[in-house]
């Protein structure tokens, strides 16, 4: 495990003031910031960094502390995973001494010497952020514990669904893209494992756990896997019988109208409705609710044939 330089971090000299270590801190986090670089695991890794050594340094009290852990931290290492002497380092500092089978007397969280385990380094969290003997306790004998699960609702378009899509969530103040796969439905529940609530101790993070909701929009509405739209067809094409072109979520089709279509009647396109979930290749239908539109205000001429029509239909 390497030793973490925090003034090297910061870029400043153990004898900096206060100042100069905030002064430090902004400029490379406003330069380091994931917001800038979203893509970048390198600029999201150095602004951690840049964090955890503001989270030492600015404080006097914990700065303290890490000056006079400095080269003895192999030592303090050891003794704390080894149980062995303290090879010459001054344990009471910290508010115990370890070896001899004896637990540590330090009193409460020993994560809060130095503000918690968080997002932190190995480096950070054995030493200050409650780093144990075992996988199930912490520093000192204390139990660890997962961090709490995080529970959001995550509202997707009918298209989104369809499709598939990704989203920028910000979660403690980081950010996290979440994709969805096509075939997304209202109700289902997507688990993003270990990017909820830090654990105490140095116990794991939770988990996020988003619930979709699908929109209706004013061209679908979802039955089940199924799709429902509703297409407008003139008034002759329904009469005469025709073909119209249909925008679908799948791409543009035409589709045949039968003569004599009436208002309110449904063609069924098979396999153009929504991806069914875990079924690769396979879709639901769509359904066309046909709306037989009539023609207003017509010229004179045209109405004398809708009416010579109508004469023709009475006589049958």
């Amino acid at each position: 495990m390497q030793y973490k330089d925090y003034y090297k971090t910061l870029g400043v000299s153990k004898n900096a003031n206060q100042d100069e270590i905030k002064k430090a801190y902004r400029k490379l986090a406003v330069k380091y910031h994931p917001d800038k670089n979203p893509d970048s695991k390198e600029t999201e890794n150095k602004f951690k960094e840049i964090n955890e050594a503001y989270e030492v340094l600015k404080d006097p009290e914990k700065r303290k502390k890490y000056d006079q852990l400095g080269s003895n931290w192999k030592q303090y290492e050891n003794a704390g995973y080894g149980g062995s002497q303290s090879g010459g380092f001054d344990w009471s500092q910290f508010g115990g001494q370890p070896g001899g089978g004896r637990s540590y007397h330090f009193k409460g969280d020993p994560g809060d010497m130095f503000g918690g385990a968080g997002d932190f380094s190995d480096f950070f969290n054995m030493f200050f952020g409650g780093a144990g003997t075992s996988s199930q306790h912490g520093f000192g004998g204390r139990r660890t514990a997962k961090g709490e699960d995080l529970k959001a609702e995550l509202e997707l378009s009918v298209y989104e669904a369809y499709h598939g899509t990704s989203r920028i969530l910000n979660v403690n103040g980081k950010k996290l893209r979440v994709s969805t796969k096509p075939g997304a439905f209202d109700g289902q529940e997507l688990r993003i494992k270990g990017k909820g609530n830090p654990g105490a101790g140095g116990g794991p993070h939770g988990d996020i756990y988003l619930r979709i909701k699908v929109i209706s929009d004013n061209q679908y509405r979802i039955d089940g896997t199924n799709l429902i739209k509703e297409v407008p067809v003139d008034l002759f094409t329904a009469v005469l019988g025709g073909k119209i072109r249909v925008n679908t979520l799948a791409g543009v089709v035409n589709v045949s109208i039968p003569k004599g279509t009436q208002h309110g009647s449904v063609l069924r396109l098979r396999g153009k409705g929504m991806p069914v979930s875990k079924q690769s290749g396979s879709h639901g239908d769509l359904l066309l609710r046909l709306k037989i539109e009539i023609p207003s205000g017509l010229p004179d001429e045209e109405e004398k044939l809708v009416k010579k029509w109508r004469d023709l239909h009475q006589k049958k």
